[in-house]
């Protein structure tokens, strides 16, 4: 039996080398409405959060075993009360006016690691670069920026991003990785000093395979200072 009054909604989050991308689903179609959205559902009354936000992504991505962190709380009065939203509440819930509470994850993925499905009530799931995103369902683009600042944070404390690129990569890649989750350029020798002068990475005796241009050093994530 579904908890009617709490959900959980995922951000998730992948890099394809250039942009930072936000998965969202389109929803099974009501009338001529095309309605895009976070993946999320309402808990199952014999599981947690943690569950609800794993079963979730599961079932409406095919997607398991990701990085999971809770990345907020959004419980306005308001926030499943907005017209635009109610000709699909009618049509899949119980009770269509009912308050809702939902607790927001944030996920990371290597992208090219997943190809994700939908099913249950989504018509597609897709990738869309999350600096352009379409107006989404409910209050979800609101839980998409609070997912977005709490990655930033993360990132600049070096506790995430090693989920979104390869075990070995460039030392360009990375910043290109900084780039986009902080919409932000930096000068590619000054980065590239701190990187290494700060010990983020360790060098490998490698070089790319494969590339027209001049192979690049490839590098790992120094696990003792980037705390994975």
């Amino acid at each position: 039996m579904m908890n009617p009054n709490v959900s959980v909604d995922c951000v998730v989050f992948g890099f394809d080398g250039q942009n930072l991308n936000v998965l969202l689903i389109e929803q099974k179609d009501v009338g001529q409405l095309r309605r895009f959205a976070l993946p999320g559902d309402h808990l199952e009354e014999e599981e947690d959060l943690d569950q609800a936000a794993a079963r979730v992504l599961k079932e409406l991505t095919s997607l398991r075993g990701l990085y999971l962190k809770q990345s907020g709380a959004f419980g306005d009065p308001n926030r499943v009360k907005n017209i635009k939203d109610l000709p699909w509440l009618r049509s899949n819930r119980r009770d269509p006016g009912a308050r809702v509470i939902t607790i927001a994850y944030y996920a990371l993925v290597k992208m090219e690691e997943f190809n994700p499905s939908a099913s249950s009530f989504a018509e597609r799931v897709f990738w869309h670069d999350v600096s352009n995103i379409p107006e989404l369902a409910f209050d979800h683009s609101d839980i998409v920026v609070g997912a977005l600042n709490i990655l930033r944070q993360e990132l600049a404390e070096l506790r995430v991003g090693h989920e979104l690129l390869p075990e070995k990569f460039t030392l360009s890649q990375m910043q290109a990785l900084h780039e986009a989750i902080l919409n932000s350029s930096f000068d590619k020798r000054n980065f590239r000093k701190k990187a290494l002068n700060d010990e983020w990475v360790i060098p490998l005796e490698e070089k790319q395979i494969g590339v027209l241009h001049k192979p690049a050093r490839l590098y790992t994530w120094n696990k003792e200072k980037t705390r994975i």
